[in-house]
């Protein structure tokens, strides 16, 4: 079986994980705590996309199409199980079972922190969507997060140099644009998103840092246990 290109490891995955990891925490417990600064500007971005989107028909259209199909959870986790069994059949077991582990507790967590905030969505007199669960954080945006983020670094460690760009490139803007869509639609307030995406880089960074490290110390372990019969 073939194995992954051994690359140097990222000395920023550290940094991103603790960052994000506390700068999610921090908004969690300034939004449980119902800090009125925060609260506000929800209410002000929130107010401000409803009136467009009642108003653009066309547009709220256009981006319930994006919601609800392109940039869907099931649709983002059926390209990442795409992914999976593609590293599986070309002998990257380890890699694949990153992938399956980091979707399965990012399903956890995300469901998990619902239940702990108990946040209610916007209300509207006149919706122009609607949506399932407790608000924070954004389950589309962490999704996205999580899986354009895990699909990157499958491409930077496994692929020519030439696709990590466009792969980089289309994470971004999906990630980016499935969290303007959940606030333009009325079903989420911006700190939800932004939760979304905080807690969905932490959880990419620890799952690839820690894949990292043990591809990193394989080598040496296994040339420590074959070295005496080498000699």
């Amino acid at each position: 079986m073939s194995s992954p290109p051994t690359r140097p490891r990222s000395p920023l995955l550290p940094a991103v994980a603790v960052g994000c990891g506390a700068a999610a925490l921090v908004l969690l417990v300034l939004v449980a705590a119902g800090w009125a600064p925060l609260l506000a500007f929800d209410r002000a971005v929130a107010d401000e996309l409803h009136t467009a989107a009642v108003r653009r028909s066309a547009l709220t259209e256009a981006m319930r199409v994006l919601t609800d199909w392109v940039w869907d959870p099931v649709t983002l986790r059926l390209l990442l199980a795409a992914a999976v069994v593609a590293l599986w059949r070309t002998g990257r077991p380890g890699m694949a079972g990153l992938l399956v582990a980091a979707g399965l507790v990012a399903a956890g967590v995300q469901h998990l922190v619902k239940a702990l905030v108990g946040r209610d969505r916007p209300r509207w007199p006149d919706p122009v969507d609607t949506a399932d669960f407790a608000a924070f954080p954004s389950g589309h945006a962490m999704t996205a997060a999580v899986v354009c983020g895990l699909l990157w670094w499958v491409a930077v460690r496994l692929g020519p140099r030439a696709l990590a760009r466009p792969v980089l490139v289309a994470g971004a803007v999906s990630t980016a644009g499935v969290g303007l869509t959940r606030v333009y639609l009325g079903v989420h307030w911006p700190s939800d998103v932004l939760g979304g995406w905080l807690l969905g880089a932490c959880l990419v960074a620890v799952a690839v840092g820690a894949y990292e490290r043990r591809a990193a110390v394989a080598p040496r372990r296994s040339a420590a246990l074959l070295g005496p019969k080498a000699r």
